[in-house]
């Protein structure tokens, strides 16, 4: 089967140009093509797609946003942020909103398709400048030795399946608990860790090796 790719863009030309370029090599299908973020999520669960090719500077929502909301809702899907932006916080934040990979126009079609390619596969693809950004920031950052948020066994568990990208359903559902009793965890969770967000305590987790990514 396919490989069935959405873009959301709002650049007509290089929307046109990256659609074309997927609909002509064998083995990728386009999904659907999307000015906004707002347009996309509409017709999120009807084109079902395997991987999205997201831009950060839309109008309406931001891609960065738009990327935090959809791996919430759709976990499966692997998005792969497609932009001109190189900045550190552009790339932290769409990193830390579930951006599985991050790659830099222009791009050419054989890295373009490479990238899909990778990221449904379970890769991590990435533009040579930002791989080197990203290792960049890991080794400026310095957390601390250990520590201790005391979090309980349960709220450990509660937040690995939200790092893994799990909602609220499908937490409840892997530790046969109630959705209630997962709300009440996350508070808990978030009071601890001095968050106010699924991505915030997703990124503190990983940052001070509470729990590390499957």
């Amino acid at each position: 089967m396919p490989i069935r790719v959405a873009i959301v863009e709002d650049n007509l030309d290089f929307r046109m140009g990256t659609s074309l370029i997927l609909r002509t090599s064998p083995g990728f299908e386009v999904a659907g093509e999307f000015a906004n973020a707002e347009a996309f999520f509409v017709a999120s669960d009807r084109i079902d797609p395997d991987v999205v090719l997201m831009d950060i500077s839309l109008p309406g929502m931001s891609g960065i946003e738009a990327t935090r909301l959809l791996r919430e809702k759709h976990p499966r899907y692997q998005v792969i942020v497609l932009t001109v932006h190189q900045d550190d916080d552009s790339v932290f934040r769409a990193i830390c909103a579930g951006a599985i990979g991050y790659v830099t126009k222009p791009v050419l079609p054989a890295t373009l398709l490479e990238a899909v390619e990778n990221a449904f596969g379970g890769g991590t693809p990435m533009s040579p400048s930002i791989a080197r950004r990203v290792l960049t920031m890991f080794k400026e950052f310095r957390p601390p030795e250990k520590v201790d948020h005391q979090l309980t066994n349960r709220e450990v568990a509660v937040l690995e399946r939200l790092v893994e990208g799990d909602d609220y359903q499908q937490i409840a559902d892997a530790l046969f608990i109630s959705v209630f009793t997962v709300r009440a965890h996350l508070r808990n969770i978030y009071d601890k860790l001095h968050v106010h967000s699924k991505s915030q305590a997703v990124a503190r987790a990983l940052q001070d090796h509470i729990v590390h990514r499957m």
